[in-house]
């Protein structure tokens, strides 16, 4: 009889202290599924689309991860918007201008670290 009692009290203590894990719940959102849903998310010209969708479901994992719950929640908000209606998403990043598209990937990659200078040698 106790038993019970003690494993909900643990349940509803876990439940509580960690209420940030249950506001932003990407996993729940089921990005990947809806994508796979939508036939116009699945041509070829709209692949930038899907990698903004990821990139963006990526973005709101780094900020549950970071506790930023509530900008996690609206950046959800944002892919399921856009993943539910894909011509609008297509039609509103109807930005194409190739040279931005090459700097921006550009932008992505990691850079090496910069070497500090080299100290002189000293005279003996």
């Amino acid at each position: 009889m106790r038993l019970p009692t003690i494993l909900a009290l643990l349940l509803a203590a876990g439940t509580i202290a960690s209420p940030a894990r249950a506001a932003c719940d990407v996993t729940g959102a089921r990005i990947e599924e809806t994508i796979a849903r939508k036939g116009e998310l699945q041509e070829g010209a709209n692949k930038q689309a899907v990698r903004d969708l990821r990139t963006l479901r990526d973005a709101a994992i780094v900020l549950e991860t970071y506790k930023y719950v509530t900008e996690c929640e609206r950046v959800l908000e944002i892919v399921k918007t856009l993943a539910s209606n894909p011509d609008k998403a297509i039609e509103q990043s109807g930005d194409t201008d190739e040279e931005k598209a090459e700097s921006l990937q550009e932008a992505r990659k990691p850079k090496p670290p910069v070497a500090a200078p080299a100290e002189p040698a000293k005279a003996k």
